[in-house]
């Protein structure tokens, strides 16, 4: 198993704009047989290291992630979350 960890640091970190982004990444939840399991969290600490919104997703395969990386449903997903010039980092490792 694979697991792909996202993390997103909001220009306007507003809740609006938080919910908007884990809305955005939860419609894909049930589109995209290869994900295993799709987790999105809204950030309540205040310090400054802190991002505003965390992915968390399985995958079965490091070919599946990748398979999730260029398809169009997350593509669009991608493309929505860069428009708000959003900084992220991400880990993705097995277990």
């Amino acid at each position: 198993m694979v697991k792909h960890i996202v993390f997103f640091k909001l220009p306007d970190n507003s809740e609006a704009n938080k919910r908007a982004v884990k809305e955005r990444i939860m419609s894909m939840q049930g589109k995209l047989d290869f994900v295993k399991h799709l987790e999105v969290g809204i950030n309540f600490c205040t310090e400054e290291r802190a991002f505003d919104v965390a992915l968390i997703s399985d995958f079965e395969t490091k070919e599946d992630l990748q398979t999730y990386a260029t398809h169009p449903i997350h593509v669009e997903v991608v493309n929505f979350i860069k428009s708000l010039n959003t900084v992220s980092k991400v880990v993705d490792y097995e277990y």
